[in-house]
């Protein structure tokens, strides 16, 4: 029985299993870094609106925010949407409000050569956090 050239034969079949693994696990640590980077930016957006004297000051400091967190973080997304809801700012001083702000990123995956996986992936967090019941506020 002459069993040259099998080892080569058993790692050509091998090899591409590892690859499609290793690939598999680059998307999956991608799509959970951009997932918790998303989380954090949307709550970094929605701490900046609560802080804003102003439902337009709110807006544009959660979107800056949202922005710079996901780029500090090294996210690198294809669009970048940042929501904020300031209805909060229309209750009156006194009474308890929230702003929150709703962070959208499609995490591109077209790198990562694998059949069947899509080229690019939606991450969305919602954040909300509470207005100080005692500062003024304007819309």
């Amino acid at each position: 029985m002459n069993e040259r050239g099998s080892a080569t034969i058993e790692a050509m079949l091998a090899i591409p299993a590892v690859v499609l693994v290793i690939l598999l696990g680059v998307a999956a640590g991608r799509i959970t870094v951009a997932t918790a980077a998303v989380e954090a930016a949307a709550r970094d957006a929605a701490r900046q609106a609560s802080i804003a004297r102003t439902a337009g000051e709110a807006s544009s400091r959660a979107q800056a925010s949202a922005r710079d967190s996901l780029n500090s973080r090294g996210i690198r997304c294809t669009s970048v949407t940042v929501q904020v809801s300031t209805a909060g700012f229309g209750r009156p001083v006194g009474s308890p409000a929230t702003v929150s702000a709703t962070v959208t990123c499609t995490v591109p995956l077209e790198d990562v050569a694998f059949p069947g996986l899509p080229g690019s992936v939606r991450r969305q967090a919602t954040f909300a956090s509470p207005l100080d019941p005692y500062r003024g506020r304007g819309m």
